[in-house]
């Protein structure tokens, strides 16, 4: 696997970010144009195919958004744990949740002053990433 770093750390699943959001977009438009171009005695069956490819639409985003939601929750956890850890002391309640997810791939020579340094500055997400001297790589996180 190659080295992660800021460039490389970012990761599309082919199957899921592209074929999966191209059928469903497909599935949307086909589904309008077969509503619109439908018989009235066929429009129920027309509206509810429109009606279950929207209804893919929005699984499709919130089955990807709550996973997230599970996935920071425990990098919170496992960065509050890391801070005291290095530190002695909680970590510092000023960071926010996209702040943490940033420090996770600080290494453990540099996390207590980046954090310190992200707070003060208000560093953002990416900005964290980009301060980082010595990538430490998260690869479970999908």
């Amino acid at each position: 696997m190659e080295q992660q770093n800021f460039k490389t750390h970012k990761r599309l699943i082919f199957g899921y970010h592209g074929f999966t959001a191209l059928a469903i977009f497909a599935l949307i438009v086909g589904s309008i144009m077969n509503l619109i171009n439908s018989a009235k005695d066929n429009y129920y069956s027309a509206s509810l195919l429109v009606l279950i490819s929207v209804v893919m639409l929005f699984m499709w985003f919130y089955i990807r958004s709550f996973a997230l939601k599970a996935q920071d929750r425990a990098i919170n956890a496992e960065e509050s744990l890391r801070a005291f850890i290095l530190s002695g002391k909680p970590m510092n309640n000023n960071l926010t949740i996209r702040q943490v997810i940033g420090l996770r791939f600080a290494s453990d020579d540099e996390y207590v002053a980046l954090a310190d340094r992200a707070v003060k500055e208000k560093l953002s997400e990416n900005g964290i990433k980009k301060a980082i001297q010595n990538w430490k790589p998260d690869t479970y996180r999908v």
